[in-house]
């Protein structure tokens, strides 16, 4: 069911696209960035993100690119496998919703979709909500609240 209103979805953002009235809000999108290098199961993360919006608003949010679309949810665990809460507890993430759509060449479909994924903390009843675009690049940062795993 899930797939069935995926495909729907984008087939409206490709209608709406093609008629030239979904506009990018994405503020910090770089197709040009070079994407983390992967070490032991996880991107290597070398940079903390100065930004509180980062990752949190909808408008920028954590833009890690993919190879192909099939590699999106792979490169997502690669980026939440980098980061421990801002005490290093262990943290764990879940898909939730995805919003937004958005042009992007970076898609067979001409369009994406943002993913929405809850984060908890190990031990707290802390949960955040980061937003995460697996079509178009940019700097992959350390979030606020967040530190990299050593």
């Amino acid at each position: 069911m899930k797939n069935i209103f995926y495909t729907f979805f984008i087939a409206i953002l490709l209608l709406f696209s093609s008629c030239g009235s979904i506009k990018s809000t994405l503020q910090n999108v770089d197709n040009n960035a070079i994407s983390p290098a992967i070490k032991d199961g996880h991107y290597v993360i070398t940079e903390y993100s100065k930004d509180a919006k980062y990752g949190y608003d909808k408008d920028y949010p954590i833009n890690i690119g993919f190879i192909n679309e099939k590699n999106g949810p792979k490169s997502v665990a690669y980026f939440f496998t980098a980061l421990v809460g801002e005490s290093n507890e262990k943290i764990s993430y879940e898909k939730v919703d995805s919003c937004c759509p958005f042009p992007t060449k970076r898609s067979v479909m001409g369009g994406g979709i943002l993913d929405i994924y809850e984060v908890k903390f190990e031990g707290k009843n802390k949960k955040v909500l980061l937003y995460i675009n697996i079509f178009d690049k940019g700097k992959v940062l350390c979030p606020k609240g967040f530190l990299i795993k050593k």
